[in-house]
């Protein structure tokens, strides 16, 4: 049995997706926020509609630069790790997060480890979605063990991030 990694990333709309169905996109998103929206049913059905257009809309690094750099990063991981690695995004991308879940609990996988690049807490997507989803997943696959690498250590948080910085900080100058 192995270990299968979920990379779970948030998603970006293209930048050729048609502006009359981003706007209406977010409008029908916004509205259903409003109690006053009008019949939900009618305005869900839309936004689904648009959401599904802009989910399997042809990505390239062109229009989707985010989207290309994902495919890299999860590359990158499953190099590393040398573990298989589902990419799945939380918005305006395919797979949606759910269907990377399913897709990783196969018959031969016995663990799906779930991680996101969100590293700060306080994100709606990091701190409830996700592990909402892991949970259904969880519910789905009662055979496979979810686990969600989260939330990060901020100090390592803080030794990346200095790492980053450390070729632009002139050390003799500034002590921390």
């Amino acid at each position: 049995m192995k270990t299968v990694i979920v990379l779970a990333m948030h998603g970006m709309t293209p930048r050729d997706f048609p502006g009359a169905d981003k706007t209406e996109f977010f409008r029908l998103r916004s509205a259903l926020g409003r109690p006053d929206a009008g019949p939900r049913e009618a305005l869900l059905k839309k936004l689904e509609a648009l959401e599904q257009k802009m989910r399997q809309w042809p990505r390239t690094e062109a229009n989707d630069p985010f989207d290309a750099a994902a495919k890299r990063l999860a590359d990158r991981l499953s190099r590393k790790t040398g573990q298989e690695v589902v990419l799945g995004y939380n918005e305006f991308c395919a797979p949606a997060l759910p269907e990377a879940l399913d897709a990783a609990a196969r018959p031969d996988v016995s663990k799906v480890l779930v991680i996101t690049p969100m590293v700060t807490r306080g994100g709606n997507h990091s701190e409830e979605e996700i592990p909402q989803l892991v949970e259904e997943a969880q519910s789905r696959h009662p055979n496979v063990s979810f686990v969600y690498a989260w939330p990060f250590d901020e100090e390592r948080i803080a030794d990346f991030l200095a790492r980053q910085l450390s070729g632009h900080l002139e050390t003799s100058k500034n002590p921390h």
